[in-house]
């Protein structure tokens, strides 16, 4: 994982990735700043070293001179790309525009003094430096894509109409023979303050456009038929859950990923990290499903049995709670009040997968990072209504009044099986946590409240079958703050 903190836990803004010659290319805002565009690389899209950054902000007087904001780069005539968000300190920095800066070589970038740059909003599609109630305007956050031989920027831009809350689009420009025509919004629902950070792609036969919500720190997307639209939400339109913001595609291969920033502790000023990528597939309805990353299976060192578990024990002694732990099935159940059957993870970080089955009305769920006294991450199945949450869930030594920790950390919806039989699989890497039920992502986050050595299952009023078990052990990550050194040989 990165964050790319130095003096402040959340410096990591905006991000894009490329992936070149076997490499993954990331570029990323530093935050509160905005003076410069950060770069690092990866070999295998999870660990970062940080190499020479990228952009830095114009001198006194240039369009550029006060912040850069959101950035995509992109390979295209034989060249790099960037398209970025400047600032100009005479504007007091509330006027955003689009600019180009090129490369050879992604390490060293030169800005583009064509005079079709910066790219402004005019004209009666979206709102301008004198038609905007909010008092500063966005027209930023461009991502490049070509459509027919012609080149497109999507843009976070605002409808010059409608109530000043709801005018968030997904702008549009066409660029041609370095001509600029600002052409109407791909999508304005008439909802949102902002649609940060848009991008589009096709995938299966449709157009897909996903971008970053305010106002829940969550990921949505729309669809379409064709790149122009009409777009169109389906019944649920959330595709990353809230905490995971600022969300960017690139094609890996035959793997089409998906990489975001995630909120620590759900606050915008706390630790702001890159979690793993996610894989973006499809279902039989078109809808969009996340998928584990496929490098987790090339990682793992070592396949752990359910019959190798080892001991399971009843953490809470809850005496009416019982188990039958035979090799291939356990059965663990509790007629009333909690109970945690649980084993010691054989490393920090693993990958947890099996079948859970679960008769009658009662609560159960998966625990991890449990200590000897039941402090840790509890993940609740709602089979009534198909929801999923997770929470940390302990002592708090720190107030004596409120003596106990009880977050509600993130939470998603899931298919709710007849036979109540769900196949989910449990990645803890590091402080990344990602959960999958029956093949699809429902929750993805990071969290650094607790580091127990146990992981189970728990139950209230419920009985509950593990079965077809194993974990598989995970590298520990790698450091983030590695030596510069080593950064430069990659």
């Amino acid at each position: 994982m990165y964050s790319g903190s130095g003096f402040s836990d959340w410096e990591i803004g905006d991000i894009t990735v490329l992936v070149h010659e076997g490499f993954y290319h990331l570029f990323h805002l530093i935050i509160p700043n905005h003076d410069y565009i950060a770069h690092a690389v990866s070999k295998d899209g999870i660990s970062w070293r940080r190499v020479n950054n990228a952009l830095f902000v114009g001198n006194p007087g240039e369009w550029d001179d006060d912040m850069l904001w959101t950035m995509d780069v992109c390979k295209a005539q034989g060249k790099f790309k960037m398209y970025y968000t400047g600032l100009q300190r005479r504007d007091r920095g509330v006027i955003s525009r689009i600019g180009l800066a090129e490369s050879n070589n992604l390490i060293d970038w030169r800005k583009s003094k064509k005079d079709i740059y910066p790219i402004e909003p005019k004209g009666i599609f979206y709102e301008t430096k004198n038609t905007n109630p909010r008092k500063w305007l966005s027209f930023r956050d461009p991502y490049r894509f070509e459509y027919n031989g012609e080149v497109y920027l999507l843009l976070c831009a605002r409808s010059i109409a409608g109530p000043v809350s709801r005018r968030g689009c997904v702008g549009l420009v066409k660029i041609t023979n370095d001509v600029v025509e600002l052409m109407p919004p791909l999508v304005y629902p008439r909802v949102y303050d902002d649609i940060e950070c848009p991008c589009v792609f096709k995938l299966n036969d449709r157009f897909y456009i996903i971008g970053s919500i305010r106002e829940d720190i969550k990921v949505r997307y729309w669809f379409a038929s064709d790149f122009f639209g009409e777009y169109h939400s389906f019944h649920a339109d959330v595709l990353l859950p809230q905490g995971n913001y600022a969300a960017r595609i690139v094609q890996d291969g035959e793997h089409l990923l998906i990489y975001n920033f995630f909120y620590a502790y759900g606050k915008i000023d706390a630790l702001r990290v890159l979690p793993p990528p996610k894989e973006l597939d499809t279902d039989k309805k078109g809808r969009l499903v996340l998928k584990s990353y496929y490098r987790w299976e090339t990682m793992v060192m070592k396949i752990i049995t359910q019959s190798e578990f080892g001991e399971v024990d009843h953490l809470l002694s809850n005496s009416t709670a019982s188990s039958s732990i035979e090799p291939s099935k356990w059965t663990c159940g509790s007629r009333s009040g909690y109970e945690i059957f649980c084993f010691q993870k054989p490393s920090p970080s693993f990958s947890w997968e099996g079948v859970l089955t679960v008769e009658g009305m009662g609560k159960f769920g998966l625990v991890s990072d449990i200590d000897p006294d039941g402090n840790g991450y509890f993940i609740s199945f709602d089979v009534a209504n198909g929801l999923l949450q997770i929470r940390a869930w302990g002592f708090n030594p720190l107030n004596n009044r409120q003596n106990f920790i009880f977050t509600d950390i993130q939470s998603g919806v899931f298919n709710i099986d007849r036979k109540n039989s769900f196949q989910f699989k449990l990645i803890r890497y590091g402080r990344y946590i990602e959960l999958s039920i029956d093949g699809v992502i429902k929750l993805t986050l990071m969290d650094y409240t607790y580091s127990g050595n146990a992981i189970g299952l728990y139950s209230a009023s419920s009985v509950i079958s593990l079965q077809n078990s194993v974990v598989k052990v995970l590298p520990e990550p790698e450091e983030e703050y590695a030596s510069q050194e080593e950064a430069q040989k990659l």
